[in-house]
């Protein structure tokens, strides 16, 4: 069963809209939730079809754009909301996610027979893996933990830093989306919120903290995030396992528009490595 562009209505926030990928087997499955990355969003690339596969191999798939990614509920697809997007930063995010913990793990959950509430799987991509290992190191009801291509520090992140005395000045600052040619505006709350939460959005006190497994999954070739932020990660946790990708990228040799009706072999790999975690 595959119902996307669900919307989850919270009040005073932002609405999130998400998709669920599902076997209606009234037996209960991990809840597997995925956290997509910075200028990202659920629908981008292949990630419907990765959904499709943990869907097959009977796992509870849920996948959400942030509240503040840009996306709209009419068009949950690039970045039709630039005013959203300027408004985004890392506690929003944290709080879209633990917002969505909660709507799956109500008892009036509309498909909780499906959801096996003792197993709950994160999966982050990129600044969304930085989100899941925080979130996870926070939430006892998270029990195991995989991040593609993640994040090791937020402190060292473009949409962090840069010309701070030039960023407070105006209040805003701009980043090329390479692929849709939007400036991309980042006000300058993003940085206020950031060290006003700096010790909470600490990834390395988070990942030395985590008392469940984690799989750390990253491209030796990636360009966007090197693959020595991964070796960071494995490096501060006692319970990780690294799984290298070879002559891959950041996004597993994927783009968008995906227009294929397969992954990637690289995907794939990723993908199938991810559901034997899960499963054992």
């Amino acid at each position: 069963m595959i119902k996307k562009n669900q919307i989850l209505n919270r009040n005073n926030q932002k609405p999130i809209v998400f998709d669920t990928f599902f076997n209606k087997t009234e037996k209960q499955k991990p809840l597997v939730v995925f956290c997509h990355g910075y200028k990202g969003f659920k629908d981008w690339g292949c990630w419907n079809l990765m959904a499709e596969a943990f869907m097959n191999a009977n796992l509870f798939f849920v996948k959400f754009n942030f509240s503040h990614n840009g996306g709209t509920i009419e068009n949950p697809i690039d970045f039709p909301d630039l005013n959203a997007f300027a408004e985004n930063n890392y506690t929003k995010e944290l709080d879209d996610l633990d917002a969505i913990l909660n709507y799956f793990l109500a008892n009036d959950y509309e498909y909780k027979n499906e959801i096996n509430i003792n197993n709950i799987v994160v999966i982050g991509h990129s600044r969304g893996g930085g989100i899941a290992i925080i979130k996870s190191a926070e939430d006892a009801r998270i029990k195991k933990l995989i991040t593609f291509a993640s994040v090791s520090d937020f402190g060292k992140r473009t949409s962090t830093i840069g010309d701070l005395e030039e960023w407070k000045k105006l209040g805003v600052k701009y980043v090329l989306n390479g692929r849709t040619k939007q400036q991309m505006p980042h006000n300058y709350q993003f940085y206020k919120n950031f060290k006003a939460n700096e010790e909470r959005l600490n990834i390395e006190k988070s990942e030395k903290s985590l008392q469940i497994k984690h799989l750390i999954i990253h491209a030796k070739n990636d360009k966007s995030i090197k693959y020595n932020e991964a070796e960071m990660l494995h490096n501060w946790s006692k319970h990780s396992e690294l799984f290298p990708v070879e002559n891959s990228d950041h996004v597993f040799s994927t783009k968008h528009p995906w227009l294929n009706s397969t992954m990637p072999k690289e995907l794939k790999q990723v993908v199938d490595k991810s559901i034997n975690f899960i499963n054992n």
